[in-house]
């Protein structure tokens, strides 16, 4: 059955082109991960910056049988 389907098939040759197949997007896409990297960078050394050397505290857990 598949060989009556396809007994008239032609393939066709397809010829690579820069402009539409989009050989830059890989470039773009890479360029917007390292963006993103450097933000992040960014926004946790701002966030170390603000939180400062603040230490907390934390109190023991007391429990019901402690006196």
């Amino acid at each position: 059955m598949s060989t009556e389907l396809f007994k008239d098939y032609v393939p066709e040759i397809l010829t690579y082109d820069p402009e539409v197949d989009g050989s830059y997007e890989h470039k773009i896409r890479d360029e917007h991960l390292s963006t993103k990297e450097k933000l992040l960078q960014k926004i946790r050394k701002a966030k170390a910056a603000a939180k400062g050397n603040q230490t907390t505290f934390r109190q023991p857990i007391r429990t019901e049988n402690e006196k």
